[in-house]
């Protein structure tokens, strides 16, 4: 089983001036939710296993530019957002800098330049936390892999990926989810071979046809800033009277979800995603202090959703984040008739009547290589 130490590196073999690269990666949706930390508020290690899907569209690109410094005993960046400074991230950056160093001990010999952007609209309420950190990460494994590399022998695919998605944890816990494939596990599960607390790892079980290709559409009910932040949000579950039992059941419906996905039974599919979305925000409503982060707009559409399921029966499902925007999953096939439902019925519900178009996608892809 492998370790944290197993990616604290010996001593590289090369030394490189200045350069650059540029990596994007995907935000993610999860269909059983990672709620809750185990204890070392550092660590960022799930109390249960969660599973999502990639998104494809919704994504942050990231160029990381580098110039060899001395080395002083500190860390040096500028962080640009869209170009621009951007000094209320830099906070976050030098947190997840000082988290990560031990397994990068290059970090402090040189100067970076991190300049950032998504491809979905800032402030649109989507998460951008999980593809920032999961494309800062795949930028600085690609300057460990060459600084590592030693005689002609590379870095395996295998090690800088999983690397990657261990770096990434520890900047967002979702991140790891970011990194690669287009139906994510991570956290240990006795029934899912290679999965870690550690990293997130490619779901390696049959997926049935039913599930390519998925549709996301995402409808932005509320813009504005998360009212509860996620550290908060986990935090909650230590000592939350139903965690035990809540952490017992994401095991229970990963456990589900497995032979769903061989089968391509959308309508137990549907049962699991739209309970994991309910009972995120049932372990908010029931905490100490308690949230409501769901609007008035979330369960209009989630009620106009539900009817038209019923009268056409089209397996299509609602998923929610932390938040009050609705996610919208259903089969490519349907697209035609999901899309014209939305734009009749939901958009009304809709924060300035936006929402955004997605599917699966396959990870983080290199832009530039400099």
């Amino acid at each position: 089983m492998i370790s944290a130490n197993d990616f604290i590196p010996s001593k590289y073999e090369h030394s490189i001036e200045k350069g650059a690269f540029s990596w994007s990666a995907p935000s993610n949706i999860a269909l059983v939710k990672y709620w809750g930390k185990k204890d070392d508020e550092n660590s960022q290690i799930p109390a249960n296993p969660s599973v999502s899907f990639t998104l494809n569209s919704c994504k942050t690109e990231t160029k990381l530019a580098f110039a060899k410094k001395n080395n002083d005993g500190n860390f040096s960046f500028d962080l640009l957002f869209e170009g621009k400074p951007k000094e209320d991230f830099k906070p976050k950056i030098q947190k997840f800098l000082e988290r990560i160093e031990v397994y990068l001990p290059f970090l402090k010999d040189y100067h970076f330049t991190i300049d950032t952007q998504n491809t979905f609209p800032h402030s649109s309420g989507i998460a951008s936390s999980a593809s920032g950190m999961a494309a800062l990460a795949m930028n600085f494994m690609s300057l460990e892999k060459l600084l590592s590399r030693n005689f002609g022998t590379e870095m395996t695919d295998d090690y800088f990926y999983k690397k990657a998605s261990f770096l990434a944890r520890l900047g967002s816990g979702s991140a790891c989810r970011s990194v690669k494939g287009s139906v994510v596990v991570w956290g240990n599960h006795n029934n899912i071979s290679g999965s870690s607390d550690l990293f997130g790892v490619e779901f390696p079980n049959t997926i049935h046809d039913n599930f390519k290709n998925y549709q996301d559409t995402i409808l932005l009910v509320d813009k504005g800033e998360k009212q509860v932040s996620s550290t908060i949000g986990h935090d909650l579950m230590h000592g939350h009277p139903f965690a035990g039992r809540r952490f017992l059941q994401a095991h229970e419906n990963l456990d589900a979800l497995i032979s769903i996905f061989e089968s391509g039974d959308l309508t137990e599919f549907i049962k699991i995603v739209e309970s994991e979305a309910l009972t995120l925000h049932a372990m908010m409503m029931t905490s100490i202090p308690y949230f409501i982060l769901m609007k008035p707009n979330t369960l209009e559409i989630i009620n106009a959703l539900w009817k038209f399921r019923n009268e056409t029966q089209i397996p299509v499902c609602f998923t929610l984040d932390a938040g009050a925007n609705v996610h919208i999953l259903y089969p490519e096939k349907t697209k035609e008739k999901v899309l014209q439902f939305i734009k009749s019925e939901l958009v009304g519900y809709c924060q300035n009547g936006q929402y955004i178009c997605d599917e699966i996608g396959f990870g983080s892809q290199l832009i530039i290589d400099n």
